[in-house]
């Protein structure tokens, strides 16, 4: 009996996880991988060729990672489900990847911040802004999202940055936000902003010991830099 469009659609689209059982998944491409995370196609396209579809539409697998649950969804036979299911699997990859500030660790360096914010931030499409709380020993009480947007000085404001610092009676923090265009390197917004907030550590006692920049390209420590006191 003739196999028929359908049969050998459904046949194509069990190749990924066949080779996955055999090889390991390190083994598949980004197609596949993202093939058995899709499960299905639609009408005339499995789920292979869907994959690879939404790869050449999104920009490969960064721009995937990049992309909003509208963006995605809006990909004939991607869907809301789909997206969800592809939005989640992102997720727990950068949460697996990132090196987590638990309450009580101490921060060494710049790279301790780093590690565990690029994941989280290498791809994401607009600035986001945090306060890391420590304690006097430099440990970490918390961190707490200041603002989302292009940094400036009006949209950092003191009172939004150290009012969580003061509510945790931290000694010190350090603040830290991403460059989506992939370059680390301080803006002269970023130094101001930086010297603005540190003026008024000083004045309520709670001191800036850094500003980390991080981007997909690395990240910049302004106080190693020189704009910050070491």
């Amino acid at each position: 009996m003739p196999t028929s469009l359908l049969d050998r659609g459904a046949l194509r689209a069990e190749l990924p996880r066949e080779r996955l059982e055999a090889l390991g998944a390190e083994a598949l491409s980004d197609a596949e991988l993202l093939a058995l995370l899709l499960r299905t196609g639609r009408r005339g396209v499995d789920a292979l060729a869907l994959a690879s579809r939404v790869l050449a539409l999104r920009g490969g697998l960064h721009g995937v990672a990049r992309s909003n649950a509208r963006e995605l969804a809006a990909v004939p036979g991607v869907g809301p489900t789909k997206t969800a299911t592809v939005l989640a699997c992102l997720e727990l990859g950068r949460r697996l990847a990132g090196r987590r500030l638990r309450p009580g660790a101490a921060i060494r360096g710049p790279e301790d911040v780093y590690r565990h914010y690029h994941p989280s931030l290498r791809h994401a499409g607009q600035e986001r802004f945090f306060a890391v709380l420590l304690d006097g020993r430099h440990r970490v009480l918390g961190h707490e999202i200041v603002s989302q947007g292009t940094l400036t000085a009006s949209l950092v404001h003191p009172r939004e940055v150290f009012r969580p610092a003061l509510r945790a009676c931290a000694a010190a923090l350090i603040l830290v936000h991403n460059h989506p265009s992939g370059d680390p390197t301080p803006s002269p917004e970023d130094r101001d902003v930086t010297l603005r907030l540190a003026r008024a550590g000083e004045i309520l006692g709670v001191r800036v010991i850094d500003h980390v920049v991080v981007a997909e390209r690395g990240y910049c420590s302004l106080r190693e830099e020189g704009t910050l006191p070491a």
